[in-house]
Protein backbone atom coordinates (compact mmCIF):
# COMPACT_ATOMS: atom_id res chain seq x y z
CA UNK A 1 0.00 0.00 0.00
CA UNK A 2 1.27 3.49 -0.88
CA UNK A 3 0.65 5.75 2.49
CA UNK A 4 2.51 8.40 3.14
CA UNK A 5 2.71 10.99 6.52
CA UNK A 6 2.89 14.61 4.56
CA UNK A 7 3.82 17.40 6.93
CA UNK A 8 3.17 20.34 5.18
CA UNK A 9 2.54 24.43 5.99
CA UNK A 10 0.91 26.44 4.18
CA UNK A 11 -0.30 30.23 3.09
CA UNK A 12 -2.04 32.65 0.48
CA UNK A 13 -0.33 34.67 -1.47
CA UNK A 14 -1.18 38.28 -3.37
CA UNK A 15 0.10 37.99 -6.71
CA UNK A 16 2.72 40.33 -6.05
CA UNK A 17 4.19 37.76 -3.45
CA UNK A 18 3.76 34.98 -5.82
CA UNK A 19 5.71 36.55 -8.46
CA UNK A 20 8.68 38.05 -6.16
CA UNK A 21 9.32 34.63 -4.35
CA UNK A 22 9.10 33.05 -8.08
CA UNK A 23 11.71 35.61 -9.18
CA UNK A 24 14.04 35.30 -5.55
CA UNK A 25 13.88 31.28 -6.13
CA UNK A 26 14.91 31.74 -9.96
CA UNK A 27 12.09 29.99 -11.35
CA UNK A 28 10.77 30.12 -14.75
CA UNK A 29 7.64 29.19 -16.85
CA UNK A 30 9.81 25.96 -17.73
CA UNK A 31 9.59 24.70 -13.91
CA UNK A 32 5.40 25.14 -13.99
CA UNK A 33 3.77 22.31 -14.77
CA UNK A 34 0.18 22.02 -14.94
CA UNK A 35 -1.91 19.38 -12.93
CA UNK A 36 -5.76 19.11 -12.46
CA UNK A 37 -7.61 17.46 -8.55
CA UNK A 38 -10.91 16.27 -9.09
CA UNK A 39 -12.70 16.04 -6.33
CA UNK A 40 -15.08 13.59 -4.78
CA UNK A 41 -17.64 13.36 -1.56
CA UNK A 42 -20.81 11.72 -0.48
CA UNK A 43 -23.66 14.09 -1.04
CA UNK A 44 -23.59 14.34 2.33
CA UNK A 45 -19.87 15.56 2.38
CA UNK A 46 -19.20 12.37 4.89
CA UNK A 47 -15.49 12.87 4.09
CA UNK A 48 -15.89 16.50 5.05
CA UNK A 49 -17.08 15.99 8.06
CA UNK A 50 -14.07 13.40 8.83
CA UNK A 51 -11.69 16.39 7.77
CA UNK A 52 -10.62 14.01 4.94
CA UNK A 53 -10.53 14.40 1.49
CA UNK A 54 -10.59 12.33 -1.76
CA UNK A 55 -9.29 13.57 -5.19
CA UNK A 56 -8.07 12.13 -8.63
CA UNK A 57 -5.01 14.29 -9.76
CA UNK A 58 -3.76 14.10 -13.65
CA UNK A 59 -0.59 15.15 -13.86
CA UNK A 60 2.01 14.32 -16.70
CA UNK A 61 -0.57 12.18 -18.00
CA UNK A 62 -0.55 10.23 -14.98
CA UNK A 63 -3.69 9.83 -12.54
CA UNK A 64 -3.49 8.75 -8.93
CA UNK A 65 -6.03 8.42 -6.52
CA UNK A 66 -5.81 9.93 -3.26
CA UNK A 67 -7.50 9.89 0.29
CA UNK A 68 -6.07 12.38 3.14
CA UNK A 69 -7.11 11.72 6.27
CA UNK A 70 -5.66 13.73 9.64
CA UNK A 71 -2.85 11.72 11.40
CA UNK A 72 -1.28 12.43 14.69
CA UNK A 73 1.53 15.01 13.01
CA UNK A 74 0.23 15.48 9.54
CA UNK A 75 -1.91 13.99 7.25
CA UNK A 76 -1.84 10.25 6.23
CA UNK A 77 -2.16 10.18 2.38
CA UNK A 78 -3.16 7.04 0.70
CA UNK A 79 -2.18 6.70 -2.70
CA UNK A 80 -3.24 4.32 -6.00
CA UNK A 81 -2.61 4.44 -9.46
CA UNK A 82 -5.20 4.26 -12.14
CA UNK A 83 -5.50 3.59 -15.66
CA UNK A 84 -7.07 7.15 -17.30
CA UNK A 85 -10.20 8.10 -16.12
CA UNK A 86 -13.10 9.09 -18.94
CA UNK A 87 -16.21 10.06 -17.00
CA UNK A 88 -15.80 11.60 -13.81
CA UNK A 89 -19.18 11.69 -13.07
CA UNK A 90 -19.46 8.11 -13.45
CA UNK A 91 -16.22 7.13 -11.41
CA UNK A 92 -16.55 4.98 -8.88
CA UNK A 93 -13.36 3.88 -6.26
CA UNK A 94 -11.61 0.94 -7.59
CA UNK A 95 -10.72 -1.92 -5.07
CA UNK A 96 -7.34 -1.09 -3.44
CA UNK A 97 -5.50 0.72 -1.09
CA UNK A 98 -7.55 4.05 -1.07
CA UNK A 99 -11.31 2.06 -0.95
CA UNK A 100 -10.18 -0.13 1.90
CA UNK A 101 -9.29 3.14 3.90
CA UNK A 102 -12.45 4.42 3.14
CA UNK A 103 -14.20 1.58 4.87
CA UNK A 104 -12.35 1.80 7.39
CA UNK A 105 -13.35 5.64 8.11
CA UNK A 106 -16.78 3.91 7.59
CA UNK A 107 -17.40 5.64 4.08
CA UNK A 108 -19.91 4.62 2.08
CA UNK A 109 -17.97 4.02 -1.04
CA UNK A 110 -20.96 3.63 -3.29
CA UNK A 111 -22.21 7.24 -2.33
CA UNK A 112 -19.08 8.76 -3.51
CA UNK A 113 -19.93 11.21 -6.32
CA UNK A 114 -17.95 13.86 -8.63
CA UNK A 115 -17.86 17.72 -7.02
CA UNK A 116 -15.22 19.40 -9.51
CA UNK A 117 -11.99 20.57 -10.41
CA UNK A 118 -9.27 22.86 -9.72
CA UNK A 119 -6.54 23.58 -12.04
CA UNK A 120 -2.68 24.39 -10.48
CA UNK A 121 0.23 25.65 -12.29
CA UNK A 122 2.91 24.13 -9.89
CA UNK A 123 6.97 24.87 -8.84
CA UNK A 124 8.51 22.48 -6.74
CA UNK A 125 12.09 24.16 -5.54
CA UNK A 126 14.18 21.64 -3.13
CA UNK A 127 15.94 23.28 0.20
CA UNK A 128 18.06 22.64 2.69
CA UNK A 129 14.87 22.01 5.09
CA UNK A 130 12.20 20.81 3.04
CA UNK A 131 10.55 21.52 -0.04
CA UNK A 132 9.03 24.84 -1.17
CA UNK A 133 5.92 24.36 -3.47
CA UNK A 134 4.05 27.36 -5.34
CA UNK A 135 1.09 27.24 -6.48
CA UNK A 136 -1.36 29.33 -8.85
CA UNK A 137 -4.87 27.50 -8.24
CA UNK A 138 -7.72 28.22 -11.01
CA UNK A 139 -11.45 26.93 -10.27
CA UNK A 140 -14.82 28.05 -10.30
CA UNK A 141 -14.83 31.71 -10.98
CA UNK A 142 -11.86 32.14 -8.54
CA UNK A 143 -8.03 32.23 -9.00
CA UNK A 144 -5.11 31.86 -5.68
CA UNK A 145 -1.82 31.91 -5.28
CA UNK A 146 -0.18 29.76 -2.26
CA UNK A 147 2.61 28.54 -1.11
CA UNK A 148 3.38 25.63 0.97
CA UNK A 149 6.66 24.15 2.40
CA UNK A 150 6.92 20.12 3.21
CA UNK A 151 9.11 19.11 5.75
CA UNK A 152 10.18 15.96 7.83
CA UNK A 153 9.79 17.50 11.12
CA UNK A 154 7.03 19.59 11.86
CA UNK A 155 9.11 21.62 14.43
CA UNK A 156 11.75 22.29 12.15
CA UNK A 157 9.20 22.55 9.18
CA UNK A 158 7.16 25.54 11.31
CA UNK A 159 10.45 27.51 11.96
CA UNK A 160 11.80 27.29 8.29
CA UNK A 161 8.33 28.40 7.00
CA UNK A 162 8.10 31.16 9.61
CA UNK A 163 11.69 32.24 8.29
CA UNK A 164 10.35 31.78 4.76
CA UNK A 165 7.98 34.24 5.03
CA UNK A 166 9.54 36.67 7.28
CA UNK A 167 12.42 36.73 4.65
CA UNK A 168 9.81 38.00 2.08
CA UNK A 169 7.60 40.11 5.03
CA UNK A 170 4.42 37.80 4.12
CA UNK A 171 2.33 37.89 6.57
CA UNK A 172 1.10 34.70 8.05
CA UNK A 173 -2.27 34.47 6.93
CA UNK A 174 -5.31 31.59 7.82
CA UNK A 175 -4.92 29.12 4.71
CA UNK A 176 -7.83 26.44 3.99
CA UNK A 177 -6.80 23.62 2.32
CA UNK A 178 -7.09 23.88 -1.69
CA UNK A 179 -10.50 21.23 -1.72
CA UNK A 180 -12.28 23.46 1.67
CA UNK A 181 -11.50 26.94 -1.12
CA UNK A 182 -12.86 24.95 -4.52
CA UNK A 183 -16.03 24.21 -1.51
CA UNK A 184 -16.73 27.47 -0.17
CA UNK A 185 -16.34 28.67 -3.60
CA UNK A 186 -18.94 26.07 -5.00
CA UNK A 187 -21.04 27.01 -2.65
CA UNK A 188 -21.98 30.72 -3.80
CA UNK A 189 -22.43 29.41 -6.63
CA UNK A 190 -25.54 27.61 -5.98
Amino acid sequence: MSQEIEIEFKNMLTKQEFETITAALKLTEKDFTDQKNHYFDTGSFALKQKHAALRIRRKNGEYVLTLKEPADVGLLETHQRLSEVSDLTGFSVPEGPVKDQLHKLQIDTDAIQYFGSLATNRAEKETEKGLIVLDHSRYLNKEDYEIEFEAADWHEGKQAFEKLLQQFSIPQRETKNKILRFYEEKRKSI
